[in-house]
Parts: C-alpha cells; sequence; structure tokens
C-alpha cells in the first residue's frame, strides 16, 4: 500500500502549498499593490547631462553627441516625464495581475481534475478496505481453521490500511476547499477583466509604441559599433560530436541574408573533400550533407569560406587558391612569398599549420611565419581577388609557440597553447603596429584545439576541439568617438 499513500502525500503537500499561497498572494494582488507602484513612480537621481530633449514628456530621447575627457562618447537615454507613464504603468500592472490570475486558474483546474480523479480512487480503496476488514473479522472469529501466519500477514495487512480512513476524511475536506478557491478565482478573473475594459488599452498602445521607437534608435547606435576590443569568451558550446581529431568548419560571414550552410572539412592534410551542409539545424541533427571536391589536397586547418569561395593552402606548398563553389573552378592562386610550409612554421600542435586564413570586419588574412622574421608570425592583409598582399606587419611572437590565433577587428589574437589550461594571452593591433600581453581564459573543453576562427557576422568563435565542433561567444569593448557620430 506504498503507493496510494505515496499519492496521498502528495496531494496533501500540494494542497497546503496552495493554501498557503493563496493566503498570502490574494490580499496583494486584489489590492494592486499600491505601495510598490508609488516607489516605482519616483524621480531619477541626479547625474550629469551634456544634452537634455527639448520635449522630453512626448517619447523617449536618446542622445549620444556629447564627449568625456578622453574622447569617448557619453550616450543618454531621457524618458518620458513620469506624469504621462503613470496610467502605463497600471495598465502594465493590470495586465500582469491578469495573466497571473488566468495563470493560477489554470492551475487550480488541473488541480481540480487530478483532485476528482484521486478522489475516486481513494473512494473505491475505501471500499476494498472496509470489505477487507469484514473478512478479517471472518478470519478472526474463525481463526483456529486458518495457519498463524496466515493470521499475522492479514493483521499487518489491516493495520497499514487502518490510518488511510482518517485521511480519506481530510482529502475529501481538501476538495471542496479547491472547488470553493476554483470560484473565487473566476470571479476575480471577471472583476479584473471588466476593470481592463473601463481602463482602456491606448495607455498600453501608446507605451509600446514608444518602446519600438525607441529600439529602432539603439538598433542604429549598434551598427556604430562594428568594432571592438576583445574583453571575454564565453564557456564553450557543444555543437556536434563528429570527424577525427584535427578538422575545421565554419559559415560564410558575407552569405546572404538567410543563408547559413555550415561547410565542414575533416582533417588536417591529403583530403579533398568539402562537405556542406543546409543549415546549422541540419549539420547538428542530420548527416545530409553535398560533397565538393576540391581539385588539390588542403594543408593544416587554417581554410575560409567568404563570399561564396573557399580559400585554403594547397598541401605541401605556399600557394593560396580560391575555389568558386558555384564554378567548382579555381577562380585564383597565388604564392605567398617566404611563408614557410610543411611544418616549417606550425602552430605549436603541428598539423602542417604553417599558413593561418582568416576573415574579420576588416577582409581577409594570412598569418605564417618566415625566415626572414627568425620564424616570428608575419600578418599579411589580402585582396580577396587577386590574393595580392596589401599590407604585412611582423611582430615578435615566435609562430611555433602560438597554439591558435584569429583576428578580431584587426588585431590578432595568440593562444598560449592547444591542450589543457588555455588562455589567449597576446595581441597585435596593426592599426597601432604595437602589441600587449592579456590574459583572457579560452575554456579547452575537450583538451585539444586544433582550429580557432572569428566570424564577424556572428560574433562567435568556431572552433574545433578533439573531434567536437564548438562555438565561444565573444565580448567586445566599444569606444565611439565623436565624429563617428
Amino acid at each position: 500500500m506504498s503507493v496510494p499513500l505515496l499519492k496521498i502525500g502528495v496531494v496533501l503537500s500540494t494542497m497546503a502549498m496552495i493554501t498557503n499561497w493563496m493566503s498570502q498572494t490574494l490580499p496583494s494582488l486584489v489590492g494592486l499593490n499600491t505601495t510598490k507602484l508609488t516607489a516605482a513612480q519616483g524621480g531619477y537621481p541626479d547625474r550629469s547631462i551634456g544634452v537634455l530633449p527639448a520635449n522630453p514628456e512626448e517619447s523617449w530621447q536618446v542622445y549620444s553627441s556629447a564627449q568625456d575627457s578622453e574622447g569617448r562618447c557619453v550616450c543618454t537615454v531621457v524618458a518620458p516625464q513620469q506624469t504621462m507613464c503613470s496610467r502605463d504603468a497600471r495598465t502594465k500592472q493590470l495586465r500582469q495581475l491578469l495573466e497571473k490570475v488566468q495563470n493560477m486558474t489554470q492551475s487550480i483546474q488541473v488541480l481540480d481534475q487530478r483532485t476528482q480523479r484521486d478522489l475516486q480512487y481513494v473512494v473505491k480503496m475505501e471500499d476494498q478496505l472496509r470489505g477487507l476488514e469484514t473478512k478479517f473479522r471472518q478470519v478472526e472469529e474463525n481463526h483456529k481453521q486458518n495457519i498463524a501466519k496466515q493470521y499475522k500477514a492479514i493483521k499487518a495487512k489491516m493495520a497499514e490500511l487502518r490510518p488511510l480512513i482518517p485521511v480519506l476524511e481530510e482529502y475529501k475536506a481538501d476538495a471542496r476547499l479547491v472547488q470553493q478557491f476554483k470560484e473565487e478565482v473566476q470571479n476575480l478573473t471577471s472583476s479584473l477583466s471588466l476593470l481592463q475594459q473601463e481602463m482602456g488599452a491606448y495607455d498600453y498602445d501608446d507605451l509600446h509604441s514608444r518602446v519600438v521607437s525607441l529600439e529602432e534608435r539603439l538598433r542604429a547606435c549598434m551598427q556604430k559599433l562594428a568594432c571592438g576590443k576583445l574583453t571575454g569568451i564565453s564557456d564553450a558550446i557543444t555543437i556536434k560530436t563528429s570527424g577525427s581529431r584535427f578538422g575545421s568548419w565554419m559559415t560564410d560571414p558575407l552569405a546572404p541574408e538567410g543563408d547559413t550552410r555550415v561547410w565542414y572539412m575533416d582533417g588536417y592534410h591529403n583530403n579533398r573533400f568539402v562537405r556542406e551542409y543546409k543549415s546549422m539545424a541540419d549539420f547538428m541533427m542530420s548527416d545530409n550533407f553535398t560533397s565538393h571536391r576540391l581539385p588539390h589536397p588542403w594543408s593544416g586547418t587554417g581554410q575560409v569560406v567568404y563570399n561564396g569561395s573557399i580559400y585554403f593552402n594547397k598541401f605541401q606548398s605556399n600557394m593560396i587558391i580560391k575555389f568558386d563553389f558555384k564554378t567548382s573552378t579555381i577562380s585564383k592562386s597565388q604564392r605567398l612569398d617566404n611563408a614557410g610550409y610543411s611544418n616549417t612554421y606550425h602552430y605549436a600542435w603541428g598539423g602542417h599549420s604553417d599558413i593561418d586564413l582568416m576573415v574579420d570586419e576588416g577582409g581577409l588574412w594570412a598569418v605564417y611565419a618566415t625566415n626572414q622574421n627568425a620564424g616570428n608570425i608575419v600578418i599579411s592583409k589580402l585582396h580577396p581577388l587577386t590574393l595580392h598582399i596589401i599590407q604585412s606587419w611582423t611582430t615578435n611572437h615566435p609562430r611555433r609557440s602560438a597554439g591558435e590565433s584569429f583576428m578580431i577587428c584587426g588585431t590578432l589574437y595568440v593562444t598560449n597553447g592547444y591542450s589543457g589550461g588555455t588562455k589567449v594571452y597576446y595581441a597585435y593591433h596593426t592599426n597601432s603596429s604595437t602589441y600587449e600581453y592579456i590574459d583572457i581564459v579560452l575554456q579547452n573543453k575537450y583538451s585539444h584545439i586544433s582550429m580557432l576562427d572569428y566570424n564577424p557576422r556572428d560574433r562567435a568563435l568556431y572552433a574545433w576541439n578533439n573531434g567536437h565542433q564548438v562555438l565561444y561567444n565573444v565580448t567586445l569593448f566599444h569606444v565611439i568617438r565623436s565624429e563617428q557620430l
């Protein structure tokens, strides 16, 4: 009989929680919580504002022309006067209250159905219990005809069932209480609906239009925040587990709207086949893909898909090849003069990773090393059509000491390793030809990173981590100069 006891205990516990909640919450619901409403309508604390709106009472205002002593933009958001929002606040509170009551009504209906179902079960159990009690009396009257073991078993069962009789009486009382709550909530819902009709919905619609207008202004402001300095990297988000220990995967940052195809390349050398998945969802949930055969095998994991073409390093050479997926032909090839190849200046993990191609907000880049720069990293900006070098920067960081690297807003970020505890610790800024040491943790969830690239459209890092395809969100610090406004 442990199951009926458990069911009764769960129901009684639920009823106690409902009763306690209703006694504490209904008064504040009906009273509309006026104390909090008054506090919410208080004034703003004093603050220095460079530019003020002409008519702040008419709409939300966003200003960003002022700047501090360091030249950073100071954005100011001015809300309409509180006298204009008072009815909006009451309307919003009323709507929230009505939603809570509706949710409570649904919960009580579910509880009522469960109560009626379990009540029928307990009533049936009560009849069985009383029948067992009668049988027990008969056995007790003629116990000499039964063996002692059977007698003790029945007596123990009777002792187990007897306490359920008073529980049944309490259960019936609780069922009546649930019905009473249900009727009270229905009355409250009707009263709130009438009150809402009397107040009207104009204030809510006006507030909604103001919020939409503010969102549009903030979105326009965000378009000016295209670039920034890396300040944080999220934990790894595992998208899929597939392939070998080494490989690369990516999406096209210049793909048309709605094009979310995923490109997948397993291995780091002597392979020619690129998988195309129709969407990120297809990549995550299925193995349905189209296979593209490249004219040459690739080297390393530094490939990148950019504006409909894949750029890769031809195996055992310093040749860069641009392959157009639409025409399935090589549209351009160009040697990267003096660049090491074939494990001459690879990343710390090896894998023919001498030449790493990458894309950021500014375009196409190549990261490699040369004898002329003593095996230290060289950064070159490439023209995406001709593959000619537009400009190059030499750094003092040894290529073989780098775990991986990626470009964000013209800055090369380098990790201190590829296995175990990993962090981004070196940054070279091409806009100023300067470098700095930083300390940003990079979660190496599966202990071996063989590919790490930034996608400026997604604002995310794509990584191949020991046979797992993972993503990292990045946090960028933005500064808007007054001349950008």
